[in-house]
């Protein structure tokens, strides 16, 4: 059976997920999604098995992240177009 501090570590992981996906597409279900993923691993009882799960929810975090701050990245290149001709 999985400890205090791992159902802990689950909880706040989940939290975070869904908090990111307020952001995200509608069209995408995130939150179904989500939801699908955390309750295929509910019955995991060995160690490894929850670390392993674990990591892949901080990977998907991490490539959320990293989606969100290029979407503001290309809305902030065509907000801002590079001058061609600089006048120096």
């Amino acid at each position: 059976m999985a400890s205090k501090v791992t159902r802990l570590r689950v909880l706040a992981l989940y939290k975070e997920l869904h908090r990111l996906g307020r952001d995200y597409e509608p069209s995408y279900d995130f939150h179904g999604k989500l939801r699908r993923l955390f309750e295929k691993n509910r019955n995991l009882t060995d160690d490894e098995e929850i670390e392993k799960a674990l990591r892949f929810g901080e990977y998907i975090k991490n490539e959320t992240l990293a989606l969100y701050s290029l979407r503001k990245y290309r809305h902030l290149k065509r907000m801002y177009p590079s001058n061609s001709t600089s006048d120096t």
